[in-house]
């Protein structure tokens, strides 16, 4: 059953006294409703306060570890994340930190459990059963209800009704008895609009209480206990929270026995393909409840479920604890990656070799090898083939247009290797992360790639040539001497031959011959000998200038790059150890 329209006029309420539209505090004392009054009065005496009872304010809700652990993490997640994913990502994260630290703040004496339930299901008509007076009316138009009912069993919970919303002219008091106030005190009620309400605003009101209660009691009947509306808007969803939820099947008056048991197993069987957990064997769960709020049958089971809720006193830490698992769930998607995230050696050196490559560190290498054997056959050559080599060199070719070219396209395919280097490092880097860290990594190394192409020039031409003459081993001066003095026997040879045809000197052509052919003989195996020795120092200094470049090419790579790019995975790391931290389960390596 429904119950007649709760945001009425107050002189068209013939239930409720109007107490101004001001919330009741702490202070103010419940007002029971003006047909609590005529019900209780001369029938029912009013109950002095229960024994205990303080007029101070309520201890507020104290979370344990875990969840004071969890909540933490939660915070320190969306705070990293900020930078990273946009607002609407973060928004159901940052209302459940908000919704528990409010709820902190207010009475952990206090337990708030709505009551919801579709048209017609007779949730008023269990709620005025439970509060043992008719505060919400049954009636037969639909809907009936428009705004949320407060009841509360005890004082001290009127800032936890202000955050609902409630105003202080639909807050009421259950019928005063000894029994009912030591089973449930603490416990705040709510009646909630019907969720499937054709009034867009009466459906808007039972959303945003259900956000915001610590437990709720789910009010089917025999004919609507399967609607799709109520499945899948609601109980799917909410398949978490199944520790605060109770289902109850109402109006059983209506069944034969076999009937209800019928649809009770039916009704579980819809609420395991729903994800919501039992609480049939003392195991965390939701309960499942069969009564006639119209008879009374049942309903002792519910009050001692209730009962037992309150007495606990953790429901809401439980709701808040369910509220953080359904965010981690949410945010699943932006934070668990697959195995292996990050950057390996092979692909850091892989990337330092592309960078290489594209200064042309082998080349460069290779040209400092060049040079050192260059030098070496000008010291150590004879005289006679130094001076036809710098006879060919003066007569060589210009530099022309050519050249030029050619260095030109040698630059644009140098840009074009570390282009590509850097895609394909950030490529690896983001290849098992989820998308938005994925794009993070790729805008950090696109960042740091420009200009790295410049930079790599400026170092190919300081770092790949060693300044100065290359360095000379200890057998250099050694090999001159003797050269000189093959080419000094050259001399002195010629010179005597010339003495003896001017009649100068006695002929003797054996000494001057020999002195020549040691000259011209000696001199060239001199310069074969040096340039087989100077071989090993070449290729040696020539792999220090290609070392040199390569390790230049590398730092600047690992600054510009590999640098940005592994912040973006450690700040990663970081959100996923919260993330790990809140959901308890791991998201990859």
């Amino acid at each position: 059953m429904d119950h007649v329209d709760a945001t009425a006029p107050a002189d068209e309420e013939p239930h409720a006294r109007v107490e101004g539209d001001q919330p009741a505090d702490d202070e103010v004392s419940w007002d029971d409703g003006l047909i609590a009054r005529r019900v209780t009065e001369g029938t029912a005496p009013q109950e002095p306060p229960a024994r205990g009872a303080t007029s101070g304010p309520p201890a507020p809700l104290a979370y344990d570890g875990p969840l004071r652990s969890r909540l933490d993490a939660l915070r320190e997640l969306v705070g990293l994340s900020r930078a990273r994913l946009d607002n609407q990502t973060l928004a159901e994260a940052a209302r459940v930190l908000d919704e528990a630290t409010t709820r902190r703040k207010l009475s952990g004496q206090h337990t708030v459990v709505a009551i919801a339930g579709a048209t017609g299901s007779g949730k008023s008509q269990l709620f005025n059963t439970l509060a043992g007076v008719p505060i919400s009316e049954t009636g037969v138009r639909r809907p009936t209800t428009a705004a949320p009912i407060a009841c509360s069993w005890s004082d001290g919970a009127g800032t936890l009704i202000d955050r609902l919303g409630i105003p202080g002219r639909l807050r009421r008091r259950p019928l005063q008895s000894a029994e009912a106030e030591a089973q449930l005190r603490g416990l705040v009620l709510i009646d909630l609009p019907d969720h499937d309400s054709a009034a867009v605003q009466h459906r808007e009101h039972v959303d945003r209480v259900l956000k915001l209660v610590d437990a709720v009691i789910w009010v089917v009947d025999p004919e609507k206990y399967a609607d799709a509306a109520l499945h899948e808007r609601y109980l799917r969803p909410m398949a978490g929270h199944a520790e605060v939820m109770i289902v109850v099947l109402n109006q059983t008056d209506r069944l034969p026995a076999e009937a209800t048991e019928q649809i009770l197993d039916d009704l579980r069987r819809l609420l395991d393909e729903d994800g919501i957990a039992l609480g049939e064997y003392d195991e965390p769960g939701a309960s499942v409840l069969a009564l006639s709020a119209l008879t009374g049958d049942g309903v002792g089971d519910l009050r001692e479920t209730l009962g037992k809720i309150v007495a606990q006193r953790d429901a809401a830490a439980r709701r808040v604890s369910a509220d953080v698992d359904a965010a981690a769930a949410g945010l699943r998607p932006v934070y668990a990656a697959g195995q292996g995230v990050g950057l390996s050696e092979e692909a850091r050196a892989e990337f330092s070799g592309r960078l290489a490559d594209a200064v042309g560190a082998t080349a460069a290498g290779e040209a400092a090898e060049r040079a050192w054997l260059r030098s070496a056959n000008r010291a150590c050559g004879t005289p006679w083939l130094r001076l036809w080599r710098w006879y060919q060199d003066r007569g060589g070719p210009q530099t022309g247009s050519l050249p030029v070219r050619q260095h030109a396209d040698a630059e644009a395919t140098a840009r074009q290797r570390v282009e590509q280097a850097v895609r394909t490092v950030s490529d690896q880097a983001a290849a098992e992360l989820p998308t938005p860290w994925a794009q993070a990594v790729r805008e950090a190394a696109v960042r740091g790639s420009q200009g790295l192409s410049e930079s790599l020039d400026e170092l190919a031409g300081q770092a790949g040539l060693p300044p100065g003459r290359p360095p000379r081993p200890g057998w250099w001066p050694v090999a001159v001497l003797v050269q000189a003095a093959m080419t000094l026997l050259q001399i002195v040879g010629g010179a005597w031959l010339v003495g003896q045809i001017a009649g100068v000197l006695p002929p003797n052509l054996g000494v001057p011959v020999l002195l020549m052919l040691c000259g011209i003989v000696g001199g060239p195996l001199v310069e074969w000998g040096c340039r087989l020795a100077a071989r090993g120092p070449a290729r040696r200094y020539g792999q220090e200038a290609e070392r040199r470049l390569r390790e230049a090419a590398a730092s600047c790579g690992r600054a510009r790059v590999l640098d940005p790019v592994a912040a973006e995975l450690l700040r990663y790391r970081e959100v996923r150890e919260q993330y790990g931290r809140i959901a308890g389960v791991g998201v990859g390596r």
